[in-house]
C-alpha cells in the first residue's frame, strides 16, 4: 500500500501556526495525505512549545509533533510530554529527561507509521550518540510500525547526511530540522531511504530565520543583547511530501513542498520532486 506522509518545517510562533490553521487541512485534503508530521520546536513565540499550542496544532491537522533543542523552554509542556503518545523530542537526550522519544501512528488505511526524533552533536548542546540511539529504535519498532521516518534536528549538513547514508535500506525517511533553511537536495538513497538536508521553515520568510531583520542585524552588528523579535511577512509553510510503499517499507518519491499564506505570493505547490528511479516525478 502506498501513502503520502506530510512533513512539517520548524513552525516559527504566530505566522507560522496561522498558515498551518487556514492552509493545513485543504492541502491534506487535496494530497490525500495520510499522515501529518510537524516540528514545533519554535512555535510558542519562537523558543519551545505550549500545551494550549499542542492542542491547537492537532485541532489543524497535524498527527504526530517533534521537538529539538528548545524541547523545555516552555516548562508547562513537561506533564504532557510524560503522558501524550503523539509529542515526542529527541531520543538520545538523557535517558532520565522527560518524554519519549518515538511516536507510533496508526493511519486510516491501517498500516502504522514510527516517527523518530534524533538530534545532533555537532554545534548543538550535549547529546548522547545518535547513531546508536537510531539502532536500537529501529531494532524495537521495525516489528511495530510498517514505516518508519526520522527527523534528525541537527546544525551540521555533514551530520545530517552521514545519518542519511548509515539508515539508508532501514527506516523510508530521513529529513533535517532545525537550521530553517530549505536544502534543495531531496533524492531517493541507494537503497529506498528519502533524504534531504533540511526541509526548512514554516513562518515569515521576510526575515532571519523567522526573526525580524533589524533585530538580528543590530544583535550581529553591535554584540549587544536584543529581543528576536518574530517577523510576519511572506508567510510560508516548508516541508516535503514522501510516498512510501507500506509492503517494501521504502520511499516511491520525495516532492518538496512550500504553500504560501498570501495568495500574491506565487500560490502553493512543490518543486518537482524525486521518484525512486532518480527522475522528476512532478
Amino acid at each position: 500500500m502506498k501513502l503520502k506522509i506530510l512533513c512539517i518545517g520548524d513552525i516559527v510562533g504566530r505566522p507560522g501556526k496561522r498558515i498551518l490553521a487556514e492552509k493545513l487541512s485543504g492541502f491534506v485534503k487535496d494530497k490525500s495525505i495520510d499522515c501529518v508530521i510537524a516540528n514545533a520546536e519554535n512555535a510558542a513565540g519562537g523558543s519551545g512549545i505550549t500545551p494550549q499550542i499542542y492542542h491547537k496544532l492537532l485541532k489543524y491537522g497535524v498527527n504526530v509533533i517533534t521537538l529539538g533543542d528548545h524541547v523545555f523552554r516552555k516548562k508547562d509542556i513537561i506533564p504532557l510530554l510524560e503522558t501524550a503518545d503523539n509529542i515526542i523530542r529527541p531520543a538520545n537526550l538523557s535517558a532520565k529527561a522527560a518524554g519519549r522519544g518515538v511516536a507510533l501512528y496508526k493511519t486510516s488505511a491501517g498500516p502504522t507509521i514510527a516517527v523518530v526524533s534524533l538530534i545532533g552533536r555537532v554545534f548543538m548542546k550535549p547529546a548522547e550518540n545518535p547513531y546508536d540511539y537510531a539502532d536500537s529504535i529501529i531494532s524495537k519498532f521495525q516489528n511495530q510500525a510498517e514505516i518508519i521516518i526520522v527527523d534528525f534536528h541537527a546544525e551540521a549538513t555533514s551530520e545530517k547526511i552521514a545519518m542519511g547514508y548509515y539508515l539508508d535500506g532501514r527506516v523510508a525517511c530521513v529529513y533535517g530540522t532545525h537550521t530553517h533553511v530549505t536544502t534543495a537536495d531531496e533524492k531517493i538513497l541507494k537503497k529506498g531511504t528519502a533524504y534531504i538536508t533540511d526541509i526548512g521553515m514554516t513562518g515569515a520568510h521576510d526575515s532571519v530565520l523567522g526573526r525580524k531583520v533589524e533585530s538580528v542585524l543590530k544583535n550581529f552588528r553591535t554584540q549587544m543583547p536584543c529581543p528576536f523579535e518574530i517577523a510576519d511577512g511572506d508567510v510560508r509553510m516548508s516541508g516535503i511530501v514522501v510516498t512510501v510503499d507500506s509492503n517494501s517499507r521504502i520511499a516511491e518519491s520525495i516532492e518538496r513542498v512550500q504553500i504560501y499564506l498570501d495568495s500574491e505570493g506565487n500560490g502553493s505547490g512543490g518543486s518537482g520532486g524525486i521518484n525512486a528511479d532518480g527522475n522528476n516525478g512532478f
